[in-house]
């Protein structure tokens, strides 16, 4: 992805704020996940096709990986050690994801539709957050 069109996805040519942007992003939707899984895990479950229980493990756990991105994203200047934690544990959650959808989950088609869109999306991120980091260091060498 180039400079500009990584500018024109965050409205911004500033690679502070894009980092940012990306990272508030990745907590608004982590966080709407959360909040999904941890209100509504039968509903969510049944339509999945994957047990509630697990729906509010993971539910929990992204609310602190949300809270915890959002924490980084209001920060002035993210530390990089920090973004880089979060480009790396989205590139986890995608594999992850992918080799349980492979292996040992059994969702309905719209689960595993989801199982599959969510992955990217959180590789997406990943990616972007990766680029707007590298563009912060280069625009300050």
């Amino acid at each position: 992805m180039s400079a500009i069109q990584l500018a024109a996805l965050a409205r911004t040519s500033e690679p502070q704020s894009m980092l940012c942007r990306f990272l508030a992003l990745d907590a608004a939707v982590t966080g709407a996940n959360a909040l999904a899984y941890l209100a509504f895990p039968g509903p969510l479950g049944r339509f999945l096709g994957v047990d509630s229980t697990l729906l509010l493990a993971l539910g929990a756990f992204l609310a602190v990986y949300a809270a915890g991105v959002g924490l980084l994203a209001s920060r002035r200047h993210p530390p990089a050690l920090g973004v880089r934690a979060v480009v790396e544990a989205n590139l986890a959650w995608t594999v992850v994801s992918l080799v349980a959808l492979a292996l040992w989950l059994t969702p309905s088609t719209a689960g595993a539709v989801w199982t599959v869109l969510q992955a990217l999306t959180v590789a997406g991120f990943a990616v972007l957050q990766h680029t707007a980091l590298k563009a912060r260091q280069d625009s300050s060498d």
